[in-house]
């Protein structure tokens, strides 16, 4: 293997380990909820969950779900208050 593509392979590795380096600006998930599949997204730190409780509560488990596993990726407008 080429040395100029092993180390962007250890830089990969490394940059994997830092996640304070991401921060997602948008994204949109199908996330499958225990009776229905919801359209669950995030863009400029805004979140929307197309479940009837987000309508309701403009949060949800489907949106905190997703604070928890992406912390510290996501700008700070977009992270979760029960943190």
């Amino acid at each position: 293997m080429r040395s100029d593509l092993i180390s962007r392979i250890e830089k990969a590795n490394r940059y994997a380990g830092e996640r304070g380096r991401i921060k997602f600006r948008s994204l949109t998930v199908d996330f499958e909820g225990t009776h229905k599949t919801h359209l669950t997204s995030m863009i400029d730190g805004e979140w929307t969950c197309t479940c009837p409780f987000f309508a309701k509560w403009g949060t949800c488990s489907h949106t905190m779900a997703m604070q928890k596993i992406l912390g510290e990726m996501l700008p700070d407008e977009a992270r979760s208050v029960f943190d």
